[in-house]
């Protein structure tokens, strides 16, 4: 999982369109999976390039998750979060299939409704400085 930023405050959220996997009409943070062999670091590149189309500034860890999902849980993994600075002029929406939309929002002023899995990812970048560690690590 990952968080996008400006480096200015401001975090880029994607409004999940009807082809999405799940929670269409959600504004979501960026996430993504592990190809083989590959590290968490050139993952979340690779990602952020797919989904929104523009290289990575800056990437660092800031957290890690232990994702449930359903009641009963019908889902379970872990997610390692990342403060991710990008561009902002240059985003864009690589992946139309999946959402329709994309802004920038300052954290106190989200669009609803978020996916259920956004809010904490937000939470962990608000902990940090624009993707600083917290003083207690991640």
């Amino acid at each position: 999982m990952f968080v996008c930023h400006d480096g200015g405050g401001r975090v880029l959220l994607a409004r999940r369109s009807a082809g999405a996997r799940d929670e269409p009409g959600t504004w979501d943070c960026g996430a993504g999976a592990l190809e083989f062999g590959e590290t968490f670091e050139a993952a979340v590149g690779r990602e952020v390039y797919e989904e929104y189309g523009v290289r990575p500034v800056g990437v660092e860890r800031i957290g890690v998750r232990n994702v449930l999902r359903g009641d009963p849980v019908t889902s379970h993994w872990v997610a390692v979060v990342f403060a991710v600075e990008v561009a902002a002029e240059a985003v864009r929406i690589g992946e139309p299939e999946k959402f329709d939309a994309v802004g920038w929002f300052a954290p106190d002023a989200l669009p609803e409704p978020l996916h259920s899995q956004c809010g904490e990812s937000l939470r962990l970048f608000g902990a940090t400085s624009a993707g600083s560690p917290p003083a207690d690590g991640p």
